[in-house]
């Protein structure tokens, strides 16, 4: 039998809904079998998907492991001031410009810090981490399938909320923060929705 390859991403994920119904997902990878890298989701208001990678490596992989209707090789580069909360984060990637500040850490954060690293990242933990977060924080997916017949899992060690966010795309302003809405098809989950009155 083969031997099954994996690809092991360190680094942070976030994601905003916006007023105008565009939303924004964004991985910055500190290590990864491509080097550090950041790379962009937009979701339109219609549901149209667009990659933006700053590789064409890259972006195949991406587009191979998710679904996107538009994939754009351009590059992305991310600055971070400040650490974990309060940290403010500038976001370019071709046309996309995307600021945010994060924000407190909800209880679910607390306790994802208190699991020992190696158990938290097994796919057995994801796997239990799976069916609290299809109840506690509904759209999130932490095992799943994806494209080409792959297994992926998320170890999160920490969460917090976006305390503010502005982005313009294209020269047009996404507006406020907003609920997310249902999970982008794309791949296993979504950001979570914040409860009523969540900043």
């Amino acid at each position: 039998m083969p031997q099954t390859q994996r690809y092991r991403f360190a680094g942070h994920i976030a994601g905003a809904g916006t007023a105008s119904g565009v939303r924004l997902v964004l991985g910055s990878w500190v290590h990864s079998p491509f080097g550090p890298f950041a790379d962009v989701m937009i979701e339109r208001a219609d549901g149209t998907r667009v990659l933006i990678a700053p590789t064409e490596t890259v972006a195949e992989f991406v587009a191979a492991t998710y679904v996107f209707d538009e994939v754009r090789v351009e590059p992305v580069h991310v600055q971070v001031t400040g650490r974990r909360r309060h940290s403010r984060w500038r976001v370019s990637a071709g046309s996309l410009h995307w600021k945010f500040t994060v924000g407190a850490r909800p209880p679910v954060g607390y306790v994802l810090r208190a699991v020992p690293p190696v158990l938290g990242r097994t796919r057995a933990w994801a796997g239990v981490t799976d069916r609290v977060a299809r109840i506690v924080m509904p759209g999130v997916r932490t095992l799943g399938t994806a494209g080409n017949g792959r297994v992926e899992w998320y170890a999160a060690h920490d969460l917090h909320r976006l305390h503010a966010s502005w982005a313009q795309w294209e020269g047009v302003d996404l507006g406020a923060l907003a609920p997310g809405g249902p999970p982008p098809p794309i791949g296993v989950g979504s950001g979570p929705r914040p409860p009523p009155g969540a900043p």
